[in-house]
C-alpha cells in the first residue's frame, strides 16, 4: 500500500522537508508514504481566490491515482485521534488500496477535490500553515504505524 501526500506548495523551507522526511523514511514498505508537490495556482493582484484553487484543483485531481481511495485534509473535517487515526490505518494495511491525502494552498482545497475525496480529516481546529501540515500528518503516520507495531514510540 502506498500513502501519497499531495500537497499544494514548493520551495518550502529545508526545515519543513526534513522534517517530513525524517518520518516518511521510517515507514515500512509495506506502507510506503510519498510526497507529491503541486505548483500552486496562479493568483494575479485582485483576482478572487477561486482562479487558483481551480488549477491547483485540475493539479491535484491529476496526481490521484484512478484507484485512490482520498481523503482531505481540510479544517472542517472530522477530527481524529492518534488511536483513531492509528485504526484508519490498520484498515488501509488491511484492504492493500492506496491512498491520497491531499494538502491544500494558501486558499484551501477547491470544491472538485472536496468532492472527489472520501473522508474529511481535521489535523486541528487551527489554521495551520500547508507546510507545517505535511510534517504533521508524517509524524502522524509514523505514530499510528507505531501504535500498530507495538513499538514504544508512541506513549499515549
Amino acid at each position: 500500500m502506498r500513502i501519497r501526500i499531495i500537497a499544494v506548495g514548493k520551495r518550502l523551507p529545508r526545515w519543513i522537508n526534513e522534517g517530513f522526511d525524517t518520518y516518511a523514511r521510517r515507514m515500512p514498505p509495506a506502507c510506503r508514504v510519498e510526497l507529491q508537490e503541486i505548483t500552486p495556482g496562479n493568483r494575479p493582484r485582485n483576482a478572487p481566490p477561486e482562479i487558483a484553487m481551480r488549477e491547483e484543483a485540475e493539479r491535484i485531481l491529476a496526481a490521484v491515482g484512478s484507484q485512490d481511495d482520498v481523503v482531505a485534509l481540510e479544517v472542517t473535517g472530522k477530527p481524529w485521534s492518534t488511536e483513531q487515526l492509528a485504526d484508519h490505518l490498520h484498515g488501509w494495511l488491511a484492504d492493500g488500496q492506496d491512498r491520497s491525502l491531499l494538502i491544500g494552498g494558501a486558499d484551501g482545497l477547491h470544491a472538485d477535490c472536496l468532492a472527489r475525496a472520501r473522508l474529511r480529516w481535521s489535523l486541528s481546529p487551527l489554521t495551520l500553515p500547508h507546510g507545517l501540515v505535511r510534517v504533521v500528518l508524517g509524524e502522524q503516520l509514523y505514530r499510528a504505524h507505531s501504535i500498530l507495531q507495538g513499538h514504544p514510540y508512541h506513549r499515549g
